[in-house]
């Protein structure tokens, strides 16, 4: 019976792991499309950086 609810938990822990990571490169992926938007989006009468850093 432990052997079994260790080796759920494991289970349960990976896989609690997996859906974070995924949901890092998500975010990731997301923050990454607005900051090129940013550039393209950028007033045409300004040289500076669109962002206040």
């Amino acid at each position: 019976m432990v052997p079994l609810l260790l080796v759920l938990l494991l289970a349960l822990l990976l896989f609690g792991f997996g859906f974070a990571v995924k949901a890092l490169w998500w975010i990731a992926v997301i923050v990454l499309v607005l900051w090129l938007l940013g550039f393209v989006a950028r007033p045409k009468g300004s040289t500076g950086r669109w962002y206040r850093w």
